[in-house]
């Protein structure tokens, strides 16, 4: 799981010095702040996708490529197996103690030039979980394959059991998290435009 963080962490500092970009100018045109992109840039922490969409925009790049291992033009073929034997990537909760509660298996890797993102995601279980909503632009679309999750979006929340699914915008403020205590298993795409 940490090769796959310091991998992207690696690659969003490697398109950041290739731009000749500071640390700083990215927090200011990111709204994030210098020692978030520190931190993610060393593979130490990985935010929720919200954060990581912020970073693409600042570098100018789809978030795809901070998770693309080859270039792939036609159809990408993702065998259930090969999926389950992969490293995922994880990203925090956004809790004060960084908690890691889901892992991302991405489904696309080798796809250029994808606006969608489709990942497999393992929701592990809180008791109380703690996590602050983000929004970017684009749309995605959930899919709970077991467990059950709850997705506050803006002022509501939506309890979404196995079968369920939700499409939203992801400009409004959003988080996605598994029922206290539960874990779950979901199809999530998002899509952002570029």
């Amino acid at each position: 799981m940490s090769d796959n963080n310091t991998f992207v962490g690696s690659k969003i500092k490697g398109i950041r010095e290739t731009k000749n970009l500071s640390i700083e100018e990215v927090a200011e045109s990111s709204g994030l702040s210098i020692e978030q992109i520190a931190t993610i840039e060393n593979g130490q922490n990985m935010p929720s996708l919200g954060p990581l969409i912020k970073i693409a925009r600042a570098l100018g790049v789809r978030l795809g490529t901070f998770m693309d291992d080859n270039d792939a033009l036609g159809p990408v073929v993702t065998r259930a197996e090969d999926r389950e034997k992969k490293d995922s990537i994880s990203f925090s909760n956004g809790a004060t103690d960084a908690r890691k509660h889901m892992e991302y298996h991405p489904l696309a890797q080798q796809k250029a030039g994808r606006h969608m993102e489709p990942f497999v995601i393992d929701i592990n279980p809180e008791e109380s979980p703690e996590f602050q909503l983000s929004a970017h632009e684009g749309e995605e679309f959930i899919y709970v394959m077991q467990g059950e999750v709850e997705i506050v979006y803006g002022k509501e929340t939506y309890n979404l059991k196995e079968g369920d699914s939700i499409f939203y915008d992801s400009i409004v403020k959003h988080h996605v998290h598994g029922a206290p205590g539960k874990s779950a298993k979901i199809l999530a795409v998002v899509y952002i435009p570029f």
